[in-house]
């Protein structure tokens, strides 16, 4: 018989894109919540970094 899994270990795996070893999993993410207060010094810090959001 196989181990239960977690309802988060069958999310994550729904959600992996790339899983290498040695390197972070990439994950599909498909909802990002922004915030008022924080997100616009993210967003200023990823446009001087030449880095864009899809």
């Amino acid at each position: 018989m196989s181990t239960p899994r977690t309802i988060i270990d069958k999310i994550w795996d729904n959600h992996i894109v790339v899983d290498e070893p040695g390197s972070p999993a990439v994950l599909y993410i498909d909802l990002h919540l922004i915030h008022e207060v924080t997100s616009p010094q993210a967003f200023s810090g990823l446009r001087e970094r030449g880095l864009t959001v899809h």
